[in-house]
């Protein structure tokens, strides 16, 4: 979970030399060799960036941050990015196929929903839909 630094190299680069540095709520990373005392280097299995109602709603900066990450995303290999919603109650989930994201999934927040990158990976939505305010 944030803050972790996920360091997306254009290629093979030294650690410091790389520009591209995200943080995403929930970062999931199935290859340990991935990981060292810095955070993540190199694609994550998947994403999940969990948006505010402020953001959600009001800020056209917002809406292109999210433009601008899911093209960042699928341009260096992140298997699956979700965009939680929790104020209309829907997640949007982008799967990684042939190199590029198709069509998103969009549903309500119930139920369970496994990861295909990580199938190991279960969000319980109905425990995430009780902790959130009506």
């Amino acid at each position: 979970m944030a803050p972790f630094d996920v360091r997306l190299p254009d290629g093979d680069e030294a650690n410091e030399a790389v520009a591209t540095v995200v943080q995403p709520d929930i970062t999931v990373v199935c290859d340990p060799f991935k990981l060292d005392e810095r955070g993540c280097r190199g694609a994550p299995d998947c994403i999940i960036e969990v948006l505010s109602p402020a953001s959600a709603s009001a800020s056209a900066s917002a809406g292109q941050d999210q433009v601008r990450k899911l093209a960042l995303y699928e341009r260096h290999g992140v298997k699956e990015y979700r965009l939680a919603h929790p104020g209309d109650r829907i997640v949007t989930v982008y799967r990684l196929d042939g190199g590029v994201y198709g069509r998103p999934l969009v549903m309500e927040m119930e139920g369970r929903l496994a990861s295909t990158a990580c199938p190991q990976v279960e969000i319980d939505w109905a425990r995430v839909v009780k902790g959130l305010p009506c």
